[in-house]
């Protein structure tokens, strides 16, 4: 139910070596790559976030009816130059049935450039599975 001993000791240690110069850049780095996500998400319409000002992750409100539903399309019928992106809806992250069912959750844990091409992917899909479920 908590952090065992051996493994708090073992953080110290570690905090203690590596320094402050070392956290700084972590920081700077996880900046950079919530910067990503952000410009990325206002540039797509009808989508809704906050920014994170703690966590390396958000989320998001999309303009469709289910995003498990947009998850499976991604994944078994959408592409953009042989590419496409994986989401997690949000709704297993709720207590409340059917909250968080037009959410994603988004953590910023790779290169800002790779953020930047998934969120693209993210629009065009979005707008792709829009269109084919109001066809």
């Amino acid at each position: 139910l908590c952090v065992g001993t051996l493994d708090q000791i073992g953080s110290t240690a570690m905090y203690n070596k590596l320094g402050p110069d070392y956290y700084e850049s972590v920081k700077q780095e996880y900046a950079r790559r919530r910067e990503a996500v952000i410009e990325g998400l206002s540039k797509l319409p009808g989508v809704q976030f906050r920014t994170p000002e703690g966590a390396f992750y958000l989320m998001v409100t999309l303009p469709v009816d289910d995003t498990d539903k947009l998850q499976y399309f991604l994944l078994e019928e959408f592409r953009d130059n042989n590419e496409t992106v994986m989401v997690t809806p949000a709704e297993s992250f709720y207590a409340t049935p059917g909250m968080g069912r037009n959410e994603i959750r988004i953590a910023y844990v790779t290169k800002p450039a790779h953020i930047t091409r998934a969120i693209e992917l993210l629009g065009l899909g979005i707008e792709a599975y829009n269109k084919k479920r109001l066809s």
